[in-house]
This record gives structure tokens, C-alpha cells and sequence, in this order.
């Protein structure tokens, strides 16, 4: 399997502004492509279907509340691994870790206009109406056969819930670190920032699209999502990320749905 980082033929230069100096962002074969899909998607779900099950064995606690507990800790260790991965890909790349580097490697910049070439601005008003249209598919799109004890939404409208997280800081703060390791240093930059600056090359102008349906196929561990990912994300989040060069765009879109989740939560931590 060729998983080569050099640059090949028509890979992508990427700068900043134009005094930084320009970097090569190579463009990855298919079998590249699906060995860091597998890199992710894999070790998630084995942490979401074998090691949480077995971990759930040391917490205690009624109903749901073990597993879900066992699934924070799992899922938090995998959102991580994702950081480490692309780090890992980008010093192979790279060969350094330097912010000016990272920041073109992984679109970590404004959105930019792909007919004036004008970056930020206004552009950033095209986050409102991308964050109401992703919060409707999910509403839109139920997620088919979650089971119970794992549907952490569920959990925090229950009474068993409520009453775990009712002054529990120490569980807050652990869910803080998934979503941020979640929708800003895991999988977004995994596959926003790393993955689909990198399939131009394979997929040409449908790389947007074979972005998201990696995406939405890398929810192995929560399977029932994945109808409403390869909504949501393809046209929302992979789309806009790449029509304006900027996987910030995908970082806030997808966040947007954590803000909201932390907010709830601390109202029943401060209850």
C-alpha cells in the first residue's frame, strides 16, 4: 500500500498571504486516502464496541449511566488519537510543526473568496446560515436505532441524567475536552483540515464529495448517524470547506452543535 507523503504531480500550493512562503500540500492516492480513513474510523470503533463495554465493568451506577460514562472516556481517547494522527502526517509531510506551516498544511485560515480571491469579511456571515441548515438536518434526519445507553442526548434528558451531572464539574469538564477534541482538534482537522486539501488530486472536482461520504462511513461507532452525516457534512461542512479553502469553516459549522450541547449540560451541572 502506498501511503507516500511526497509530493506528486499537480499537488496544491498553499500560502497565507503573499509574503509567506508557498508550501506543497501532496495529493494522495486512494489507498492513502483509505489508509488514514482507516487510521481513524477503525481504533474508534473498537473503542466504542469492545473497550467500552468492557470498561463500563468499573464505574458504578443505575441504567445507562456506566456505559455512557465508559463511552466519554472511550470516545475522548479516540478524538485525541485523531490530534496525534495529524500531527504525526503533517511533521512526515513537512517535516516541522512550525504554526505558519501547519496553518496553510491544514486551511487553519479566513475563508477566501474563489472569484475576487478577497479572504474573511463578510465571508464569515456565510457561517449562519450554513449553522441553522445543519442544526435542520439533524432534526430532519432521526438517528434510526441508537440504542439507549448510548444516545448521550437521551441521557441528559432523563432523570437519571440530570441527577449524575447536577454539580458534577469533574464529568463536565471531561466532556469539554471530547468536544473540543471533537469538532476543533480531531476529526475535523482530521478530515477538513488534512484529508481534503489532499484528494484533488484522486477526485478531482468531486473531492468535496468523496470527503464527505468518508466522513460520514468513518461513524462505525455510531452507525446511526451516518445518514445524517452524509447529509449535513457533505453539503455543510465538506462543500463550503472547500469551495473557500478554509477548514475553519468546517471546524465552526461543526462545532456549533458542542456550544450548544455545553451550554445545556451546564445548566443541569449548575441545577
Amino acid at each position: 500500500m502506498d501511503i507516500s507523503l511526497r509530493p506528486v504531480e499537480g499537488a496544491i500550493q498553499a500560502s497565507t498571504g503573499a509574503d509567506a512562503e508557498e508550501i506543497e500540500i501532496p495529493q494522495y492516492s486512494v489507498l492513502a486516502i483509505v489508509a488514514v480513513w482507516a487510521a481513524a474510523a477503525l481504533p474508534m470503533a473498537a473503542l466504542g464496541w469492545l473497550v467500552a463495554p468492557g470498561l463500563a465493568g468499573w464505574f458504578s451506577g443505575q441504567g445507562s449511566v456506566p456505559m455512557l460514562q465508559a463511552l466519554v472516556i472511550a470516545i475522548t481517547a479516540g478524538m485525541i488519537w485523531q490530534f496525534v494522527l495529524v500531527a504525526a502526517l503533517v511533521f512526515r509531510e513537512q517535516r516541522t510543526l512550525g504554526w505558519s506551516t501547519i496553518r496553510q498544511a491544514l486551511w487553519l485560515r479566513a475563508p477566501r473568496s474563489p472569484g475576487t480571491g478577497r479572504a474573511g469579511g463578510r465571508l464569515w456571515l456565510l457561517l449562519i446560515p450554513l449553522i441553522v441548515a445543519y442544526g435542520a438536518v439533524a432534526e430532519l434526519i432521526p438517528a434510526i436505532g441508537a440504542p439507549a445507553n448510548r444516545d448521550l442526548a437521551l441521557f441528559f434528558g432523563s432523570d437519571a441524567g440530570q441527577n449524575f451531572m447536577s454539580g458534577n464539574w469533574l464529568w463536565y469538564g471531561l466532556l469539554i475536552v471530547l468536544w473540543i477534541f471533537n469538532t476543533v482538534l480531531g476529526e475535523e482537522l482530521l478530515f477538513r483540515g488534512f484529508l481534503l486539501p489532499r484528494m484533488n488530486g484522486t477526485f478531482g472536482r468531486s473531492d468535496w464529495l468523496a470527503n464527505g461520504a468518508l466522513f460520514a462511513a468513518y461513524h462505525l461507532h455510531v452507525p446511526w448517524s451516518i445518514p445524517a452525516s452524509l447529509v449535513g457534512d457533505t453539503l455543510l461542512v465538506s462543500y463550503p470547506s472547500k469551495r473557500y479553502r478554509s477548514a475553519l469553516i468546517g471546524i465552526a459549522v461543526h462545532s456549533a452543535q458542542s456550544v450548544v450541547l455545553a451550554v445545556l449540560v451546564l445548566t443541569l451541572v449548575l441545577s
